[in-house]
């Protein structure tokens, strides 16, 4: 058990690296009144979720421990659900309505949207 605890702390902290890393970059090279790199993380760490999980289910054998490493300790890291709430409240705080409005229609629509689309992907593969 401790073996499995520690390997998915090793996992957390490789994906918040990978956001932190990732979503400086996006920051950097797009506007900085919107929260792009936060977009991006979500997004990708939906598609990301879903491909690993169905994967796991239809295609590959990973084990349980494997599973939690994944989906738990990288997965779990890597996307950034508090960032994205933090981020909405303050585009409305600013009275950005329409940021806001954009920012958490591409975060929820698209999320579900890239996780469907990663299954079916993993399904095809």
């Amino acid at each position: 058990m401790l073996q499995k605890i520690l390997l998915i702390a090793l996992a957390g902290a490789l994906g918040t690296l990978a956001r932190f890393g990732l979503g400086g970059l996006i920051q950097r090279w797009t506007s900085p009144t919107f929260p792009y790199g936060t977009v991006v993380i979500n997004l990708l760490g939906c598609f990301l979720f879903g491909l690993i999980w169905a994967l796991a289910l239809e295609r590959y054998a990973l084990s349980s421990q494997t599973r939690s490493i994944l989906l738990i300790g990288f997965m779990g890291a890597f996307t950034t659900f508090s960032t994205y709430i933090a981020e909405t409240g303050n585009l409305l705080a600013d009275a950005q309505w329409t940021a806001a409005a954009v920012n958490g229609t591409l975060q929820n629509i698209g999320g579900l949207a890239c996780f469907f689309l990663a299954q079916a992907l993993a399904r095809w593969l």
